[in-house]
């Protein structure tokens, strides 16, 4: 999102960016950008297009019109939703961290004590939880030293309470590092409060702006209370327009 020239500077840029499956559309006319130290959150419902167009983002997908510019020497550290681990493999977690990153070992130190996880570095990748495994791909990714932090559902398979001290958690890296964020969730309720930029996709933006605006909409606060902790945030909006049960917006028969 922003003009031309706040592109200039920007760490990645999608533009007009269209993608079709099987002849379905799952996305059309994306426009999103992302500068240093900002926050972006992609929320939509399941089935919006949120990793078609991450993968487009990162290079692992051709888009089949628009453009995807990187800024020249651009990191990208990516925590992906889900890895898949072959439950017979022997192997920990400070082994797996240095596998995926060729980094010295005091770096994986001060990256184990600044997401509380030096207590899992010995332990087998397999028996963690799932919260410990989310911090455990967030290391990885931060092992990176990037300039844009890529998050696909980060609070996935993580409790309502250590959502919060994972979001929390992520704002401090970018605070600390100056990176940029592109968090997405399928949650259409719950995001960062420090976000600074929503985007609404269900197969092109339906909309996007600064969480403050709506954080004092009464059906936000008819859904959390006035009494809602300050580090969670409802993004909600309204639509000019309604989609189908294919996500393809409908006409609406009025000019």
């Amino acid at each position: 999102m922003g003009s031309s020239s706040q592109n200039q500077d920007a760490l990645i840029v999608a533009s007009k960016v269209t993608k079709s499956f099987r002849d379905r559309n799952v996305l059309h006319g994306i426009e999103l950008s992302i500068h240093q130290g900002q926050v972006v959150t992609l929320i939509g419902p399941n089935g919006a297009g949120k990793t078609t167009l991450v993968r487009i983002l990162l290079g692992l997908l051709t888009a089949d019109s628009g453009s995807v510019t990187h800024r020249e020497g651009l990191r990208i550290g990516y925590m992906p939703q889900r890895v898949s681990i072959e439950h017979t493999l022997p192997i920990t977690v400070r082994r797996f961290l240095q596998l995926a990153n060729p980094v010295k070992p005091i770096e994986i130190d001060e990256t184990l004590q600044k997401l509380n996880i030096v207590q899992l570095q010995h332990q087998q990748l397999v028996g963690i939880s799932g919260g410990e495994l989310q911090r455990v791909l967030l290391a990885r990714a931060l092992l990176r030293n990037p300039h844009l932090l890529v998050l696909d559902e980060p609070a996935q398979g993580v409790d309502l309470g250590g959502q919060a001290e994972l979001y929390q958690l992520i704002g401090n890296i970018r605070s600390e590092r100056g990176c940029g964020i592109l968090m997405i969730s399928h949650d259409l309720h719950l995001v960062m409060a420090a976000t600074d930029e929503v985007v609404c996709l269900n197969h092109h933006v339906c909309c996007h702006g600064k969480p403050e605006q709506v954080s004092n909409d009464p059906a936000f606060l008819d859904l959390f209370g006035a009494n809602v902790s300050p580090s969670l945030a409802v993004y909600t909006h309204s639509h000019n327009h309604e989609h189908d049960l294919t996500g393809d917006v409908k006409e609406s028969g009025l000019d």
